[in-house]
């Protein structure tokens, strides 16, 4: 079935907002598995709102006690800063099983859209072999509707994240289908480029099945913000327990 990554940056936010320990990251992350989730992501950035260097450290030793994947998503352009060591020294320090790139920026409050390849492809490329130098399957963000996403192969990637957030603006408005017939052919482009296909933003348990069912052979769908935003009334092991129930309905998707 396609696999469930459960983003824990919004647990990170509430512990800050407060200072102190509680909520309990590891804690969390811990629940999460238990309930099913077949890895954690998590998205650092270079001011620390949410996501901590020490947190990236302890969520990747859990992950592999658990032996599931960790997600560690970031902009691989941005340079280091005090707090921050940069993207690619915490790939070296945690050797993730899979690296997502994103092209935010410091300020941005959250992803919203994909790279533009002809512009960025020939600085991502090294980047991306050092990436995978680390054993990393390398995941790049990219628009649905973009024609070139093809040439994230040609930059290196192993798989491209289908950004969903207009995906999911309208399914909210009641008019989903043209944003899936575009995921559906942008898909198609990027699995015949010989790249695995994950999926991620602003998904819930209401869109999600409907996406999965369009677009066949998504890999992995990262989820975050609407998972604990729906924990907060149902609790995150049944959350969690309910997201596993929408992914299992779904075949195998092929690993790439």
């Amino acid at each position: 079935m396609t696999a469930l990554s459960v983003n824990l940056n919004k647990i990170a936010v509430l512990r800050n907002s407060r200072g102190g320990r509680e909520p309990d990251l590891l804690h969390a992350g811990r629940v999460c598995l238990d309930a099913g989730a077949h890895g954690l992501t998590v998205h650092p950035r270079p001011d620390a709102r949410h996501i901590r260097h020490d947190d990236v450290l302890q969520l990747n030793a859990l992950c592999r006690e658990r032996s599931v994947e960790f997600n560690i998503e970031g902009n691989p352009f941005a340079p280091p800063r005090s707090g921050y060591p940069g993207l690619l020294a915490l790939c070296e320090a945690c050797r993730p099983a899979q690296v997502t790139l994103v092209p935010d920026g410091d300020g941005q409050l959250t992803s919203d859209h994909g790279f533009d390849f002809a512009r960025d492809g020939t600085a991502l490329q090294p980047l991306i072999r050092a990436f995978k130098a680390l054993g990393c399957r390398v995941s790049v963000f990219a628009d649905v509707g973009d024609p070139a996403v093809a040439d994230a192969a040609a930059v290196g990637a192993d798989r491209i994240e289908l950004y969903t957030g207009p995906y999911a603006e309208a399914f909210a408005a009641g008019q989903p289908e043209p944003a899936l017939a575009v995921a559906v052919e942008t898909a198609r482009r990027a699995r015949h480029a010989g790249l695995g296909v994950n999926a991620g933003h602003d998904l819930n348990q209401a869109n999600l099945g409907v996406l999965l069912a369009r677009v066949p052979g998504i890999c992995e769908v990262s989820i975050g913000h609407a998972l604990i935003g729906e924990s907060l009334y149902a609790g995150m092991d049944a959350t969690v327990r309910a997201y596993r129930r929408i992914v299992d309905r779904f075949p195998l998707a092929a690993t790439g």
